[in-house]
């Protein structure tokens, strides 16, 4: 079982406008048959956690909530949970949620789908296993950051999908 963090990103390194837009990242060209392409990725997921931002740009997309895994969302504001779907709101500390995905996942891989700063909280406690950057052909100028922390990373895989740059690297303990 692997911890990822999968995520698309700006070639300066933001993964949302300042107000959490998107927009962006969807005008882009990609294959979703291609390598490193969500459909692949997400095919291997047990269970996965998101911070309140990026959940609520989820519920207001055009698709909604379409994620099948039971799902952990970090928040310290009520939300109001979709009609489909296992999704928890949680406060409680990323080691304790960790654990409680890795159960629910039955031996299937975790996603900490976003925002940068709570991949970094699980890098932080030694529970992130892999980033994977998916980098659009686009600046932003500011944002939110895609991980605001310092990592050691190793180069697994490149690759190209149409306009994106892709990456998977595995994070190196700290020293």
């Amino acid at each position: 079982m692997t911890t990822h963090y999968y995520t698309a990103t700006s070639l300066d390194g933001f993964i949302a406008t300042a107000d959490h837009s998107l927009d962006w990242l969807l005008k882009q060209d990609i294959d979703l048959d291609g390598p490193m392409a969500y459909p692949g990725f997400v095919s291997e997921i047990g269970a996965l956690a998101m911070g309140a931002s990026t959940y609520e740009w989820v519920m207001r997309s055009d698709e909604g909530w379409d994620y099948a895994q039971p799902t952990w969302v970090f928040t310290h504001r009520a939300l109001e949970l979709p009609s489909v779907g296992d999704v928890r709101l949680t406060r409680d500390d990323v080691r304790q949620v960790h654990a409680e995905m890795t159960e629910a996942a039955g031996g299937r891989d975790l996603w900490i789908v976003g925002g940068g700063d709570l991949a970094g909280q699980f890098a932080d406690a030694g529970l992130l296993d892999e980033v994977w950057l998916q980098y659009a052909p686009v600046t932003l100028g500011s944002g939110a950051p895609v991980l605001p922390r310092t990592l050691d990373l190793e180069l697994l895989e490149v690759a190209r999908n149409r306009a994106f740059l892709c990456g998977r690297y595995r994070v190196l303990p700290a020293e």
